[in-house]
């Protein structure tokens, strides 16, 4: 008896095996037995999806310790057609590794990602004082660098666990400069219905400020802060035509459907000539918002029905 099977689906991601962002797309259930491919850059992985070679893309959009990544924000504010429909979490940790035999002492050139780097850098420094940094493409390829001659490299900034991808050895653990950082990353998706709400949700959106005038980011934040809604990530990247023209990236407590944030997002729209919404997500740490009484979804529609009535004349006393 023949079963018919679903198509497989692809999943795109920063390469190759064993990176925070395979990390991230792990925690995907519909992500499982389906096709992952890797790639080398985010443009890469975003492009995949605009073209239909991928069904969803894995990125990194915010770190605990930089802050957000700009080259995925612009890339989002730029690249039409593209939803955000889901975010995870990955704890920052990282390994100092060598080949078989080298020992910390003899160490002298560092490879690592530019972002490992930095976080790693106050216990390289003390460790190793006369050491020299040389930048990786990836947390894996720092690691694939060690087995490059051409590159002299003597040691490698990694992720824990990479032993059972490359033939190495870990010199020493936990050398992150905070031990509870975490990587924020987003699944990306081609523009499709917004999912239903789950109650712990996420509103992700860009918007430009109308003018370079005093008040005009205050009337902006006053459209989420009278209908009390939270923001999470609040973020200015410059639009690139001339100084002093700004888009904000902004996360905000919520659903699209929860009337209190679809009133904010209609109230933005109003008053910033280009907005973009990136999607309605559940939040990957699955805390529900807190909403006082007067931004319940029931007050809202209790108001829109008031105004309905005063419209159509309805006598208010008899309808009680």
């Amino acid at each position: 008896m023949s079963h018919s099977s679903e198509p497989t689906r692809s999943y795109s991601y920063l390469g190759p095996a064993g990176t925070f962002t395979e990390a991230a797309l792990k925690q995907v259930d519909a992500a499982r037995g389906q096709t992952w491919r890797p790639v080398s850059n985010l443009g890469e992985a975003l492009n995949d999806v605009v073209t239909g070679v991928s069904d969803a893309a894995m990125i990194a959009i915010e770190n605990s310790i930089d802050g957000g990544v700009t080259v995925a924000q612009d890339a989002l504010a730029t690249i039409p057609g593209l939803r955000i429909i889901g975010e995870y979490l990955v704890p920052v940790r990282f390994v100092l590794v060598a080949r078989p035999g080298v020992k910390l002492e003899d160490v002298t050139v560092v490879a690592g990602h530019p972002v490992a780097y930095g976080q790693c850098r106050a216990w390289l420094d003390g460790a190793l004082p006369q050491h020299r940094h040389l930048p990786a493409t990836s947390n894996v390829q720092a690691a694939a660098d060690l087995f490059d001659d051409a590159k002299q490299v003597d040691a490698a900034i990694a992720p824990p666990g990479i032993e059972d991808h490359y033939d190495v050895e870990v010199l020493a653990e936990g050398i992150a400069e905070n031990p509870d950082a975490v990587t924020r990353f987003v699944l990306v998706s081609r523009v499709g219905p917004v999912s239903e709400p789950t109650g712990a949700d996420k509103t992700s959106l860009i918007a430009e400020l109308p003018e370079d005038r005093s008040g005009a980011l205050l009337d902006l934040l006053e459209q989420f802060a009278t209908r009390g809604v939270n923001l999470t990530l609040l973020a200015s990247r410059p639009i690139g035509d001339r100084m002093g023209r700004y888009r904000f990236v902004i996360d905000a407590e919520g659903h699209i459907k929860d009337e209190r944030v679809a009133d904010a997002l209609l109230g933005v729209k109003r008053s910033s000539p280009n907005v973009v919404f990136l999607g309605s997500y559940p939040r990957a740490d699955r805390v529900s918002a807190e909403i006082r009484p007067v931004h319940d979804d029931n007050r809202f529609r209790d108001a829109r029905d008031w105004l309905r009535e005063v419209i159509e004349g309805v006598d208010e006393a008899s309808e009680r």
